[in-house]
């Protein structure tokens, strides 16, 4: 092994020569080099979390909030200069690394503090820190009146940090870091309002999930290493076909390890479970983790390690089946919920399976321009979502919301771009975005134009669920919060109660401030909802079929090693593709028109109707149920039987108790021999040297 690891060494090497120092012939002057703005990119945020820590006392009013804008804010603007820099450079020149130091070389383990930048990372961190910054903008009025809106700001910093630390690593070992880090903030995030039972618990059960992807993605990487002997992703990916026969063992079972990560971290079938419960943090945390960020995470992983699921293509078809599985589940669910927050976020679980699904088959640019596009699209659905609550007073629930357009014409606006664009309607970025993936998939055949026809049955029901909260909240007879508002006053709940459980709670620490807020009266929320859905509207614009593939051509250098990369659909089909979705569209929103406009009750008759399917996707494929025997009793059921009998009758009773009692035994003894008495202690004396004597004499005879 060792042998094989020097001799990839040159091929290591040559990537390094991939720098600032040998560029291509058409790089531009730049003020700085893009590893340098790369770092720079990551400083900007761990900078913004340690100030607002350390400072939160000395902030008057909003300024940590401000601060931790103008940060990620200033990532995004080094995010622009490496992409100018990488463009810089020819395309065979655009994989750079750069390491800050050498943490350690131990049992052939070289552990830097290294990044990559390629297009793929650049890609990743100009969507992450461009929406993450429209949400801290938006979170400045929405968090205004919390008693932790420091400590909010500090984890929001922390969680985008992380999420760009995953994305620039450039070797196993940081990305575990980043993945783990994203795992904590998560949790902070999910469990912000602490004095939340069901807060705290689901910021337990997100991270407890997420930890099962962490394991995953360490016995990948420890597999990986064992047979290249090197963990830079670099390295890896030039010994993976020298080092595997295609498609054995190893190869794929370290593949299907990947897998564990991604899909817990981008909640995929069946380690989803965590998504929906995760709406328990404060509206723009949901908007941060499930549009651009963590359920992101998982896509990125499979992309940047496509050159591992290409020699393994089992697993690549089992990251295909999950994804989707995952998007008929989500929407199916969606279709029943009634928690506004909820059903976004099944949602979202339904759209990060198109983009599995994508990057696992080979359509790299395809499910990675939708995962840009879905970034616009559902941090404003859920921004949007935000304002409705604000003007419920806090109440999340669709059954109580109705007649909100004309009390919230620019919300109503900013939703019905967003829902257009989900549900895939021209010329809304969705349209060409999810559909891209899907014309791939039938490009490819066979079983894979399987999966693009149930692509297209989750498209259907995408438009229903989408058109189903809009025509419920916005449309009808203005509900009192709605008619309120229209009279200019703003609702306020008497007694705050918790959405869920409907528990009364109070407005102190630890609890959500008693401020709602709608985009209406608020600059900084209408700011960040109009940008993204200008974004919604146009930015799918970048990749048309037959007249621009900007997308396509700037990721080609990453994917250049890819069997895929020259796999183009032509124009006609890709078009034809894209009639088809639109027409699907159209379809579930006439439907949902029909079923919440043209004839109200028609859902209730449904419902009556197929009372048992109703049943079963409201308990949400019983997944929880099913995690909870099949798992969680088990492990509480042998935890219990542990403590029971190893700790508490073997090892206390028998190891320690038995020790402690010899030792409480002998300790009696020696007190009742302190008599204090001359004579007792000179006859023992005797008795012992006579004792001894005797020894030596039956020893020596």
């Amino acid at each position: 092994m060792q042998n094989l690891a020097s001799l990839r060494v040159p091929a290591l090497d040559a990537s390094f020569c991939r720098s600032p120092t040998r560029p291509g012939p058409f790089k531009a002057p730049a003020l700085m080099t893009a590893t340098t703005a790369a770092w720079l990119v990551l400083l900007c945020p761990i900078v913004g979390t340690m100030l607002i820590a350390v400072g939160y006392a000395r902030w008057p009013g909003r300024a940590a909030g401000w601060l931790a804008t103008l940060a990620i804010g200033l990532s995004f603007v080094f995010s622009v200069i490496a992409l100018a820099s990488l463009l810089g450079h020819s395309p065979d020149h655009r994989q750079l690394t750069s390491t800050l130091w050498n943490y350690d070389f131990s049992a052939g383990v070289d552990a830097k503090l290294q990044i990559l930048v390629d297009p793929l990372s650049v890609f990743m961190i100009l969507v992450v820190s461009g929406v993450s910054t429209l949400i801290h903008l938006y979170s400045v009025t929405y968090m205004n009146q919390d008693r932790g809106f420091s400590r909010y700001f500090s984890y929001l910093n922390y969680f985008v940090f992380s999420m760009l630390l995953l994305i620039l690593a450039g070797n196993f070992l940081l990305l575990i870091v980043g993945w783990a880090f994203v795992g904590a903030a998560s949790y902070l995030l999910i469990s912000f309002w602490y004095r939340r039972t069901t807060a705290t618990r689901a910021g337990i059960k997100a991270f407890v999930i997420n930890v099962v992807g962490d394991v995953g993605l360490v016995i990948a990487t420890f597999i990986l290493f064992k047979h290249t002997g090197t963990v830079q992703f670099l390295g890896v990916f030039h010994a993976v076909p020298h080092t595997f026969a295609h498609n054995s063992t190893p190869i794929v079972l370290a593949g299907l390890l990947l897998l564990v990560g991604a899909f817990a971290k981008s909640a995929q079938v069946p380690l989803h479970t965590w998504l929906p419960d995760a709406m328990e943090g404060p509206t723009p945390v949901s908007a941060l983790i499930h549009a651009a960020t963590m359920v992101t995470a998982g896509v990125y992983l499979i992309a940047r390690t496509h050159v591992i699921f290409e020699w393994a293509p089992t697993a690549a078809d089992v990251g295909a089946i999950g994804g989707c599985l995952t998007l008929v589940v989500a929407a199916t669910v969606a279709i029943v919920m009634t928690d506004i927050k909820r059903v976004i976020a099944y949602s979202t679980m339904s759209q990060i399976g198109y983009m599995i699904m994508g990057v696992s088959v080979g359509a790299y640019s395809a499910g990675l321009f939708h995962l840009m596009t879905h970034a616009f699209f559902k941090a404003l659905l859920f921004m949007a979502a935000g304002s409705i609550i604000g003007a419920m007073a806090g109440d999340q629930s669709l059954d109580r919301m109705s007649g909100f357009r004309r009390a919230l014409p620019f919300t109503f606006v900013c939703f019905l771009v967003g829902g257009l664009a989900l549900s895939g309607l021209p010329p809304f970025s969705g349209w060409l975005s999810k559909d891209d993936i899907i014309a791939f998939l039938d490009h490819r055949g066979g079983f894979f134009l399987v999966l693009g026809i149930i692509g297209y049955a989750g498209a259907l029901l995408t438009g229903i669920y989408t058109f189903r909260i809009i025509f419920r909240a916005f449309f009808g007879e203005p509900s009192p919060e709605a008619r309120e508002l229209e009279h200019g006053h703003l609702a306020h709940a008497e007694v705050p109660r918790n959405p869920m459980t409907g528990e009364e709670e109070d407005t102190d620490v630890g609890f959500p401030g008693p401020g709602h807020f709608i985009a209406e009266r608020e600059w900084p929320m209408r700011i960040a909802m109009g940008a993204l859905a200008v974004l919604a509207l146009i930015g799918g614009l970048v990749q048309v079929p037959g007249i621009d593939d900007a997308v396509g051509k700037f990721l080609d250098p990453t994917f250049a090693d890819s069997k895929f990369a020259h796999v183009q659909v032509k124009a006609g089909p890709a078009w034809l593709g894209l009639v088809v979705g639109a027409v699907i569209a159209v379809i579930g929103i006439s439907l949902a028109y029909r079923i919440w406009i043209a004839q109200p009750g028609t859902s209730v008759r449904v419902r009556e109707r197929f009372g048992a399917a109703y049943v079963f996707l409201s308990h949400k494929w019983y997944f929880d149920e099913l995690i909870d025997f099949a798992i969680v009793r088990p492990a509480l059921w042998s935890g219990r039987m542990v403590e029971a009998v190893l700790e508490r009758s073997l090892i206390s009773g028998l190891v320690t108790g038995g020790t402690s009692g010899a030792v409480r035994a002998g300790s009696a003894a020696v007190r009742r021999a302190q008599t204090g008495f001359l004579r007792y202690y000179a006859a023992l004396m005797i008795v012992a040297l006579s004792g001894v004597a005797l020894y030596f004499l039956l020893s020596s005879s």
